[in-house]
């Protein structure tokens, strides 16, 4: 595939150059004082519906997600100076919200039946996700450095996705054994796998995408693989379905198989490719339900559900998906306000799996749409970035990462409302947990370094070079 040429990359010489990168930083400095003040204001307006007051730790809670948010500004002021303006500041509103949210929540820990405020834990992940993104700016200076390690991304990723299945479940893990327990710690290593997996495809498909877009024969307008070539896809789609029945994770077993095929998708532009991506996923998920116990009672619900309303409710059901499709009808169209909603009612996942719910009673539609906005302005950011990628392995990555955030909230959104089955996956930045918060932002990290490189301007020979 060739690589587009755009004008933010090169020059001619003589011509002026690019508008300078301080232009680009002073824009995201602004972008991040608003990215900041929409989630305190937020927050204060959750502190006057619920006790009348301004809650006693607003002021800690915007210095703390300020400094955070300043401190990564200065990082890519520094290291970073032409990357894309808009990628910092739209996921630090995102966690911010995130943040408003859980707090909001922890106030109903009792009747959550989940007693631990999580609302300062998740500000530690993200002051340690912030962290990962600094490390990630200053230490990798070219993103390239990255495809030197494709096959030990593969191993590390391959690790990842099979540990949860040498350590113990708990009960608090409701038969998906998705989670690494160390005591009071625990982390979900799945959430690094997408990034890893995502190196391990674009230095993959870089160097097999020649092959793998030949054509065999056309049937319906569709070029179809050689069946030589089909030998990828099917490895990943076995090691995907392994993954749904050892561990049960349907959510990651979607985007891990999902990813790939988006990736083969951009590498070598075959449709057929998405053609056999969505074949074998509908039949690995039929396989799945038909013999995982876990999975058929993931099924049931989605198809049914409204069944634990019952008297007598069958096994296994659940009322958790009847409360958020609840929830998301009492929001209307612009929501009870923030603090007023019950969203509580959903359970202990109202900060998790459902925190989408949670938004959309007290936000409404309009909140839920302008929360999709950011998601989809996101992941435009990031295909953008691949667009302007000036070698294969960046557009590769950038594409991958973007697409993953796309399927990640895809996944949760339509499991939330009904649209497919409930996968048990975070949304990204919104929900709790700090496997998943401390990923998107190494996620991010990995976008702004790719777009300072294709948005830096080429250097021009000099007469020494010319002659």
């Amino acid at each position: 595939m060739a690589a587009p040429q755009l004008a933010l990359g090169t020059r001619r010489a003589g011509e002026p150059g690019p508008r300078g990168s301080p232009d680009r930083r002073n824009t995201e400095l602004g972008l991040l004082a608003f990215a900041v003040l929409v989630p305190v204001l937020a927050y204060a307006n959750v502190g006057l519906a619920l006790d009348h007051r301004l809650p006693a730790g607003m002021l800690t809670y915007g210095l703390g997600l300020g400094g955070l948010a300043g401190v990564a500004h200065l990082a890519v002021r520094r290291c970073a100076s032409y990357a894309d303006p808009l990628l910092l500041p739209l996921a630090t509103l995102l966690n911010g919200l995130g943040l408003v949210m859980i707090w909001r929540l922890d106030k109903f820990g009792p009747v959550l039946r989940d007693n631990y405020p999580a609302a300062a834990d998740q500000l530690l992940w993200s002051a340690l996700g912030v962290a990962l993104l600094l490390g990630v700016i200053v230490l990798l200076p070219d993103h390239r450095m990255l495809q030197r390690y494709t096959y030990v991304s593969m191993a590390l990723a391959l690790a990842l996705l099979a540990a949860p299945a040498f350590f113990p479940a708990r009960r608090s893990d409701y038969g998906a054994r998705i989670w690494i327990h160390l005591g009071d710690f625990s982390i979900q290593p799945g959430e690094l796998a997408k990034i890893v997996l995502a190196v391990f495809f674009a230095g993959y498909l870089m160097v097999k995408r020649d092959a793998l877009a030949l054509a065999s024969h056309r049937v319906l307008g569709l070029y179809l693989p050689r069946g030589r070539d089909l030998g990828p896809i099917l490895v990943v789609w076995l090691l995907s379905v392994l993954i749904l029945v050892f561990e049960t994770d349907l959510g990651m077993s979607f985007l891990f198989f999902g990813l790939f095929v988006v990736m083969l998708y951009i590498a070598t532009e075959r449709t057929s490719w998405i053609l056999f991506g969505v074949l074998l996923s509908l039949g690995g998920g039929a396989l799945a339900a038909s013999t995982e116990g876990h999975v058929r009672i993931r099924v049931r619900a989605w198809l049914d559900p409204l069944a634990g309303f019952r008297p007598h409710p069958p096994a296994g059901t659940t009322e958790q998906i009847g409360q958020a499709l609840f929830a998301l009808g009492s929001g209307g169209v612009t929501g009870a306000g923030l603090g007023q909603g019950r969203s509580w009612l959903i359970g202990f996942a109202a900060k998790s799996d459902f925190v989408l719910g949670s938004f959309g009673e007290e936000l409404g539609v309009t909140g839920l749409m302008a929360l999709f906005l950011l998601y989809g302005l996101l992941v435009q950011r990031g295909l953008r970035t691949a667009l302007a990628a000036r070698d294969p392995f960046g557009k590769l990555l950038a594409g991958g990462l973007a697409s993953a955030l796309a399927l990640q909230v895809f996944v949760v959104a339509g499991g939330v409302t009904g649209l497919i089955p409930l996968t048990g996956m975070t949304m990204p930045f919104l929900a709790q947990g700090g496997s998943s918060v401390v990923s998107n932002w190494i996620l991010v990290a990995l976008l702004l370094r790719i777009s300072d490189s294709a948005r830096r301007p080429a250097l021009q020979p000099t007469r020494a070079d010319r002659a």
